[in-house]
């Protein structure tokens, strides 16, 4: 492994060993950056919104939201957990918790415990149907780390993930599991495949030296092509979702501000994308996510 090693800066001291473990316990959960939280949680806001007909009840946004923290926060805990010893040899990852050794593996094991039992209590708090689903997002979060070893496109398990709290959304609100939820599944499937391929573009060097594959990887010269069709496949299927569950004009004006703010970016992955312009493109998808939130419940009245 020698030759996977790479220049890893030293961290800085924050100050008493007290307040740098927790501090080092919020750079594992991610704490300062949320816009993994906001990925994840926004299909299932769309969810919502769509199933009560624009008249989420309040219990179950705050469910859903305070559901979406805590399964980001547990979903890159078991990431750094499985990548720690890939991530020791990615400049962008050396300094991760787990990698540096800030973090032990059991302290680690013990908080995603914690937060486990957390989402679980959130998850009691519904109806049975919606219990009775969401083992399936617990499996999708502790098999997508892995699934960077073995599929070349592994950013297809992370949609499976992140979209799997739409159907469970759905389910807490109509009791029932529809034909609209399977669209929007779908179509949140292909959405973060899209963004995510985006993401990958940062680490697509070394990730090709260590060995773990991504979309990036697979796509190679034609992650524009796939990105956009990723993200035509993602506005298709929601101008049908649309069709289904009766949204208005403004719906589908939102629809096409979206889709003129997607070209866009494909346009720009023609051309070399450094790394910080990569994850920028990538966090763009937050607002784009809210547009079509905004879309829905005004599509709604």
């Amino acid at each position: 492994m020698a030759e996977l090693l790479t220049h890893c800066p030293k961290p800085v001291s924050t100050g008493s060993p007290s307040r740098s473990k927790w501090d080092s316990f919020a750079d594992l959960v991610r704490l300062r950056n949320q816009s993994g939280t906001m990925l994840l949680m926004l299909p299932t806001l769309w969810s919502l919104v769509l199933a009560s007909e624009g008249r989420p009840p309040l219990k179950l946004l705050l469910v859903f939201m305070g559901g979406s923290f805590l399964m980001r926060s547990m979903g890159v805990v078991l990431n750094d957990l499985a990548d720690r010893s890939f991530d020791r040899h990615v400049a962008r990852t050396c300094l991760r918790p787990l990698a540096s050794g800030a973090v032990t593996v059991n302290e680690a094991l013990g908080l995603a415990a914690v937060l486990i039992g957390l989402v679980a209590g959130l998850v009691l708090l519904l109806n049975p149907l919606t219990i009775l689903l969401s083992p399936v997002a617990l499996a999708l979060a502790i098999l997508y780390p892995y699934a960077k070893r073995v599929l070349h496109v592994p950013q297809v398990v992370l949609g499976l993930a992140f979209g799997w709290g739409v159907v469970m959304a759905w389910a807490a609100v109509r009791n029932v599991v529809e034909t609209p939820v399977w669209i929007l599944y779908a179509a949140t499937i292909c959405w973060v495949i899209a963004y995510d391929t985006i993401y990958a573009i940062q680490d697509r060097e070394d990730d090709i030296r260590i060995g773990l594959k991504s979309a990036a990887i697979a796509f190679g010269a034609r992650t524009w092509l796939a990105v956009g069709l990723f993200l035509l496949a993602m506005l298709g299927l929601l101008a049908i979702l649309g069709r289904l569950t009766g949204l208005g004009l403004i719906y589908y004006a939102i629809l096409a501000l979206v889709g003129g703010f997607f070209l866009q970016q494909v346009k720009k992955l023609r051309g070399s994308v450094p790394a910080p312009t990569a994850f920028a493109m990538f966090k763009q998808h937050i607002w784009a996510g809210w547009l079509l939130l905004a879309g829905m419940w005004l599509g709604c009245l």
